[in-house]
């Protein structure tokens, strides 16, 4: 373990500089995951680049969250392999084996917080977790400043779960997931349920703290905007693997039937006019 400016920074070696893993921090190859019978993915490939934002879209039933839950170890594939950040997660046999764990946050659906802990508390889950020799002075310390990076009051602290309102639960959740200065940042459908002002104030933290703190970040979303505002690329799920991943442009360039659906409806010209208002359309091209 070491410290940097107080805050606890990885806590496993980094791959070297320059290498595959340092700059495909995610890597997936010939991905099977199956329930039963009902086989959700197929010979799935994905590479995600270090330092970007990638949105994870697809249909209903097409697999986002077992994609993700398989590359963070929480769902074991049929076949194929997945490596994060240099270390295979398909050889690991349970949660003790994968010991980068402390290099990602996650931020589920609904934040998933523990409803019989404070803001503060459930911040502090994974310090104790993983730092459990650190003084309570300088637990408390880092899950104030984490909830404060998370756009939250101080006061939210000291606030159970079911005080909170759906955004700031979210932002609760977020502020848990940066708890161990992770360098990638999984979120699961982070604006659902968010009104239109909440969701691009999300969208806009998400893109601060990327850049801020040189994230990698793995996005599952159906929000149009959200692709649109903040993703450099964007991969899409169907027919049980993925069939395109690039900017939004190249995308739309394609000619797969639900790909043009997805982005050329009335939701997707709407979001694409309101991109190219805001200049952000040509943004994440550019950055890609």
């Amino acid at each position: 373990m070491t410290e940097s400016d107080g805050l606890l920074t990885a806590c496993a070696v980094p791959p070297p500089p320059g290498s595959e893993a340092d700059l495909f921090p995610i890597r997936v190859r010939g991905l099977k995951n199956a329930f039963g019978p009902h086989v959700v993915h197929e010979n799935l490939d994905l590479d995600v680049r270090r330092g970007e934002i990638l949105g994870v879209v697809g249909g209903s039933g097409t697999g986002k969250s077992v994609l993700m839950r398989a590359i963070i170890g929480l769902q074991i594939p049929e076949e194929g392999t997945i490596e994060v950040l240099g270390s295979p997660i398909t050889d690991a046999r349970d949660d003790d084996d994968i010991d980068i764990r402390c290099r990602w946050g996650i931020l589920f659906q609904g934040g998933a917080l523990f409803s019989t802990l404070t803001v503060a508390e459930n911040v502090e889950v994974p310090l104790r977790e993983f730092y459990p020799e650190i003084t309570d002075e300088l637990r408390h310390e880092i899950a104030r400043y984490k909830v404060l990076l998370s756009g939250l009051p101080a006061e939210a602290t000291s606030k159970y779960p079911s005080e909170l309102s759906g955004g700031m639960r979210k932002r609760a959740g977020l502020a848990r997931a940066l708890a161990l200065d992770p360098e990638l940042l999984f979120l699961d459908e982070p604006t659902a349920g968010l009104d239109p002002i909440g969701a691009a104030g999300f969208d806009q933290l998400i893109r601060s703290l990327q850049q801020t703190l040189g994230l990698t970040v793995f996005l599952i979303t159906h929000d149009l905007d959200t692709l649109y505002e903040i993703c450099d690329r964007v991969a899409v799920l169907a027919d049980k693997r993925v069939i395109a991943v690039g900017t939004i442009p190249e995308l739309i360039a394609t000619d797969h039937p639900w790909i043009k659906s997805y982005f050329n409806g009335p939701r997707g010209r709407a979001a694409m006019a309101a991109a190219e208002r805001n200049g952000a359309l040509g943004t994440s091209g550019d950055q890609a």
